[in-house]
């Protein structure tokens, strides 16, 4: 890997000392680095090979990090942090104790806000630039790249709609590739499409009609062209827009030609782009492909379920549903909100709908689960997947809130299944007929069994199992992490412990618990949710309710503070929750 012009380059300071002939080279150079990275460590892909050349310009055009820049979701960011004093710590990207795998105020300067979610670039770049107007600063640029799939947000447009009647300095630029993780869709994405093709689109541009100084859309790839542009862009007041062009896993053949699976592709050969293949032994299947071929499963028998995802089919499994079944089945876009109220509206149809979203991006559609879903009681089922730790991504993608988010809503029914088989069962159970709203959380990552598909039955609401029973003391789980008691059964004493499997953090198993409370006198509490709120809480809560204050509770799950990247069973170990951490608390009882 040639790098002898991108080895001066410590700082964008460095690069605006190199002459613009020379751009290029960098350009090719910086791509070649990601790739010899990523294709060993793992990471985003494709999206920081596509803004290699954007990336380069605006840090040879702008004066960062005084001028203020802002990359919408982040995973685009590669090239960024390579350039902002981090490449000789690059190679630590999504590793325990390394940089992270996002933009991070905490860890650079020159990461003007923390980004991981979508949709959020424009309306924090436009609150920054109306505080450098109010402190008298007007010669601040501030920018926010964000991608055609997350400009279709909500939250996107609410920040275009309030930055077009400013007179800000703020520049939008729209990194257009018709990409997210997976292909990009909607109405939005066919008017960009047709602008792109050179088509005259109804009436005015809807950028300008929004009040916005339009330019383009120019070759992304073109850095003479970007740099132009760029120059051209400083001079002008008030909000600007930039829409340009690019190719998703650009310089590497294979992640330009399958852009879904090059997103995040794992360890590949970075001279091929060949990925590195999987062991061939038979392994227990990941619960997303659980739900997903489950659902088809189901909908092929039942002609009233329906299938959403926000702009996860892929990560979600729904894209098995929508390739068979495509009329029942929607890819919604980057709108979590629109997705619940959409499931909410079929509910009243007497339509089954199951809303499959990640735990953490579920924390942006709360007022829809109470306002549209709750207070009606309307029998929505939320598939929610990626619950608890999810490794490398970190403290932006880690679902452990959901528990204590949702337990607290009137109305609301609490799953958590142990395996496989509990996540198909009550799938199955939700579409015979359930008359709440139902959240089912399984984790990323593989389950525990290999001969899963076993005929379906139906789960009794609100009751618990008891594992195995031991005569000293109780281990109350919830959940996959009681799969972590199982595995470590066989070390522990003989028939001290007992092992329950709640499965539903709401309602309790009031008439289990008051059994185990009357049997045990130490009770531990396991969950990969908050401590605060979650699981552990509503234990607590019932024991204060029916007094028993004389029996000794631990709780295990997530402390409180941020959970940090890398992989699972680091950060499991790093919180007192890996399979050796929790043995040797139990051992020592």
């Amino acid at each position: 890997m040639n790098t002898h012009l991108l080895a001066e380059i410590n700082s964008p300071a460095d690069l605006r000392k190199i002459s613009k002939n020379q751009l290029s080279e960098v350009a090719k150079e910086l791509r070649d680095f990601i790739i010899d990275i990523v294709a060993t460590k793992e990471g985003h892909l494709g999206a920081s090979l596509g803004v290699v050349e954007l990336t380069i310009a605006l840090h040879y055009v702008f004066d960062t990090p005084n001028d203020l820049l802002i990359w919408d979701v982040g995973h685009q960011a590669y090239g960024h942090k390579i350039l902002t004093e981090r490449r000789r710590v690059f190679n630590t990207n999504r590793q325990f104790g390394g940089i992270s795998g996002f933009p991070k105020r905490r860890e650079s300067v020159y990461d003007a806000f923390g980004t991981g979610h979508s949709s959020t670039s424009i309306s924090a770049a436009l609150g920054m630039a109306i505080a450098s107007k109010i402190k008298g600063d007007f010669q601040k640029h501030h920018i926010a790249v964000i991608g055609d799939a997350s400009i279709a947000s909500g939250m996107a447009f609410e920040g275009l709609n309030h930055a077009g009647v400013t007179d800000a300095n703020l520049l939008i630029i729209l990194n257009d590739n018709a990409m997210g993780i997976d292909p990009s869709v909607g109405a939005l994405k066919n008017y960009f499409t047709n602008v792109k093709a050179g088509k005259k689109v109804r009436k005015n541009n809807i950028i300008e009609a929004l009040n916005f100084n339009y330019s383009g859309p120019i070759d992304g790839h073109n850095l003479t062209a970007l740099i132009i542009e760029l120059e051209r862009l400083k001079s002008i007041k008030g909000p600007k827009f930039l829409h340009i062009i690019t190719t998703k896993g650009k310089g590497l053949k294979k992640a330009e030609q399958d852009q879904v699976k090059y997103h995040a592709p794992g360890k590949f050969n970075k001279e091929t782009g060949e990925l590195v293949p999987k062991t061939t032994e038979i392994q227990p299947p990941k619960y997303q492909d659980v739900f997903g071929e489950t659902i088809v499963e189901l909908a092929k028998n039942n002609p009233k379920i329906v299938g959403i995802t926000p702009a996860m089919p892929t990560g979600s499994s729904l894209k098995l549903m929508l390739d068979e079944i495509p009329e029942r089945a929607f890819d919604v876009g980057i709108a979590e909100q629109h997705a619940v109220t959409l499931a909410a509206g079929m509910a009243t149809q007497g339509l089954i709908p199951y809303c499959t979203i990640y735990s953490t991006f579920l924390q942006r559609a709360y007022d829809q689960i109470i306002h549209d879903v709750a207070l009606q009681n309307l029998p929505v089922i939320f598939c929610i997947d990626r619950a608890g730790l999810v490794g490398e991504d970190g403290a932006t993608h880690h679902g452990v809130f959901d528990l204590a988010y949702l337990r607290c809503i009137p109305n609301m029914v609490i799953f958590a299944p142990l395996n496989e088989i509990e996540l198909r069962n009550i799938m199955y159970t939700a579409q015979l007929g359930i008359h709440f709203p139902l959240a089912i959380r399984y984790p990323r990552g593989r389950g525990t069994l290999v001969n899963w598909k076993l005929p379906m039955h139906t789960i009794e609401i609100g009751k618990g199992k008891c594992v195995f029973e031991g005569s000293e003391i109780a281990i109350l789980s919830i959940g996959t992490i009681g799969n972590s008691i199982i595995e470590i059964e066989k070390e522990l004493p003989s028939n001290k412990f007992s092992l329950y499997n709640m499965r539903f953090v709401k309602p309790l198993d009031e008439d289990f618990l008051l059994k185990i409370f009357k049997k045990y006198q130490t009770i531990i509490i396991v969950e990969d949710g908050t401590i605060i709120g979650g699981f552990g809480s509503a234990i607590l809560e019932f024991a204060s309710k029916k007094g028993y204050n004389n029996t000794k509770i631990k709780q295990l799950g997530i402390p409180d503070t941020f959970i940090e990247h890398g992989n699972n069973y680091e950060l499991f170990n790093s919180i007192n929750l890996s399979n050796e951490k929790i043995l040797k608390l139990l051992l020592n009882l």
